[in-house]
Order: C-alpha cells, then sequence, then structure tokens
C-alpha cells in the first residue's frame, strides 16, 4: 500500500526511507513508490527489476538507483508469480463500417483464420475481442490480466488512433498491430508493401494505355496505407510521363457505400478519367456498381483496379483485378512477433510483398 504524508510547517515527518526527490515514504517501500519517483508506469518498474530488455539502459539505472536508496527488496514470491504467463493471446477486432451486421471488414476474416491456426499450433490460446475505437479498449487491456499481449486488427483514422497505441508502449503492454509501417510509429507492425502494390496497380494502368487515373480513397496521413497505395501508382505513372492529379482523387472509406458515394462525386466534377484505381475492394465494388449506373463500360471506358484481393473480388461484375495481400502470412507473423516479444527476444515491424490479380475489370 502507497502511504505518502506532507509534515506541517515546523516538523520533520518521521519514516525510514527518504528520496533526494523530496518525497517521503512511510512503511516498506514499493514498486508503485519507484515508479513515482522515477517518474515510470509500475510495470516499468517491475520489467527493469527483473531486467527485461523491454526498458533502455538509462530507465533502468534510474530504477535501480532509487530501488537501492529506498533499500527496497524485491518479493521473489510475489515477482515470479506476476512472471507466470497465462499462455493467452488477445485478438482485438475493431468495428468498420459494413453493409451487414458484422462490422468486420472482410479482408480480415482470412488473416483472423491464420491467426487461430498459428496460435494452435504454438500452443496459445486465442481471446477475441470485438471493440469500438471509440471505447477506452487501450487502458481496459493494459490494466487487466486476460492476456499476456495483444495482437490488433483495424484501426480507422491512424492519428486519431496513434496516441492509443502509445498509451499502450507506456504502460508496457506488448502488442503488435495489423498495418502501415511508419518511421518513429508506437510499436510493431506487420503490414503489406503498400507503396509496392500502388506501383503495380499503375504500372498495369499505365500499359493498357491508361494516363487518367482516379483514386478513390483518404490519401493523407490519417489513412497511411491509402496514402501509400496513392504514392506508389503515382510513382509509377511518372515513369511513362504522366502522374496522379488530385482533382481525381475522392476520399472514401473502405466500404461499397463510400465507394458509390465516392465514384458519384467523381463523376460529379466533370473531370475526364479513364481508370479508377480504388485504395480497396469494397470501394472499387462499389465504385463500378456507381460508374455502370451511369452508362459508362468497364473496362472499355473505365478500368478499375481494387486492393486486397477479397473474396467478393472474383464475382464482382466484372471480376475485379486487385493487389493480393498474402494474409496467411500476416497472420502468422503478427502471433510470431507478439510471442518473442514475450519471450523477451528481438522483434521488427515487417512488410510483405504484393502480388496483382488481373481479372475482366482491366482485362474484359
Amino acid at each position: 500500500m502507497l502511504r505518502r504524508t506532507v509534515p506541517p510547517a515546523g516538523r520533520v515527518a518521521s519514516c525510514p526511507h527518504m528520496s533526494d526527490h523530496g518525497t517521503n515514504i512511510r512503511g516498506k517501500a514499493t514498486s508503485l513508490d519507484i515508479a513515482h519517483l522515477a517518474g515510470v508506469s509500475q510495470p516499468t518498474v517491475s520489467r527493469a527489476l527483473r531486467g527485461s530488455p523491454m526498458v533502455s539502459e538509462e530507465t533502468r539505472k534510474r530504477i535501480l538507483a532509487i530501488a537501492e536508496q529506498l533499500n527496497y527488496k524485491v518479493d521473489k514470491n510475489a515477482s515470479n508469480l506476476r512472471a507466470q504467463q497465462s499462455g493467452t493471446l488477445a485478438l482485438l477486432l475493431f468495428e468498420d463500417p459494413t453493409s451487414d451486421e458484422s462490422h468486420i471488414n472482410p479482408f480480415f476474416l482470412p488473416m483472423l483464420g491464420s491467426i487461430t491456426r498459428t496460435c494452435a499450433k504454438l500452443g496459445k490460446d486465442l481471446l477475441i475481442s470485438f471493440q469500438q475505437l471509440s471505447h477506452d479498449w487501450h487502458a481496459d487491456y493494459a490494466d487487466s490480466h486476460k492476456a499476456d499481449g495483444l495482437i490488433l486488427l483495424g484501426y480507422g483514422d491512424y492519428l486519431a488512433y496513434e496516441g492509443r497505441l502509445a498509451s499502450l508502449l507506456g504502460q508496457g503492454t506488448p502488442f503488435v498491430r495489423w498495418g502501415a509501417v511508419l518511421p518513429d510509429q508506437p510499436g510493431l507492425s506487420i503490414g503489406c508493401d503498400n507503396v509496392g502494390g500502388g506501383r503495380l496497380a499503375g504500372t498495369h494502368l499505365a500499359s493498357l494505355g491508361r494516363r487518367q487515373v482516379a483514386f478513390l480513397g483518404d490519401a493523407s496521413s490519417h489513412y497511411p496505407e491509402f496514402l501509400e497505395r496513392y504514392e506508389g501508382c503515382d510513382a509509377a505513372l511518372r515513369e511513362v510521363g504522366a502522374a496522379m492529379d488530385r482533382s481525381l482523387q475522392v476520399d472514401a472509406e473502405s466500404s461499397e457505400e463510400s465507394g458509390e458515394a465516392a465514384a458519384q462525386v467523381l463523376l460529379s466534377r466533370g473531370r475526364p478519367f479513364d481508370a479508377v484505381f480504388a485504395a480497396s475492394d469494397l470501394i472499387a465494388i462499389g465504385a463500378m456498381r456507381e460508374l455502370a449506373r451511369h452508362g459508362l463500360r468497364i473496362p472499355q471506358d473505365v478500368a478499375v483496379v481494387g486492393f486486397d484481393d477479397i473474396p467478393a473480388a472474383r464475382i464482382a461484375t466484372p471480376a475485379l483485378t486487385t493487389v493480393t495481400q498474402d494474409t496467411t502470412r500476416a497472420g502468422e507473423l503478427l502471433v510470431a512477433k507478439l510471442v518473442a516479444l514475450l519471450k523477451g527476444e528481438p522483434a521488427g515491424s515487417e512488410r510483405l510483398p504484393t502480388s496483382l490479380a488481373v481479372r475482366a475489370s482491366t482485362a474484359g
């Protein structure tokens, strides 16, 4: 129990421990006392005292110095009990806008299967939890003992989500997420080579003689994966003397309804275009439906390329050309990286290569 007292004027409190930081502590010092004096979380103190590589050398030395000053003794029995892991990993799925009640992006379903199989192979239990981004999920899981670490799928606006990741990292919660691999990002992520995938789409469209390529998706730092896909396509077009035109870019979330709405906005601008590169298959499928309503033939008038290669891409009308991501390998890596973190082994972020599945929406 943590007890701090402030002595009245003219008196000095009697206590067995007095820190150079000016904080008086009565009774036996605790790891919470050390955390307060060091300006870190209690889990960080625990990791530092057991020599975890997750704590920087500078922080570890500061914590050890304060512990020695307070004559803090580690309770070996309690420490061993806390060090025991449950053998359970938690998978947090975040809500996505969908036309049904699932609120799960279909892109994540095969990845979920891969994560489940990999956990079984490694003898890990998997706790699956559906979360709303507006909730304090980061605090809930950091403060609980439901699982040893977290796998995060789906996040919406990255700039709004980034602070939650930083909180998890500061609280010492091991986690790995699926998403763009960014410099100075909080924690580890597994993602695809979005720039390379965008380049595949742009190169393919350029080979068909398409030069006026519209982009449907939020190409900004709020959605870094979409932005990287835009930039990759732009790089490919520049190699043939063309470029992406921002007047042909329309924001869209990853849903068919958003794809329809974005195509309406694009058509209303009255700007000529001969191809559409959609940031996801769901956007592309909705856009194709809206383009067809306006009498545009696909691919004769407008070639369309998506991204993700979800099952619906194969049965769309016409079948959708799309950039394929390796969801099986993604699931395996998400689990393997998290397990490595829990063991204190080196682990880093990783990008997976993409490929292009050419179908009737560009080659009909």
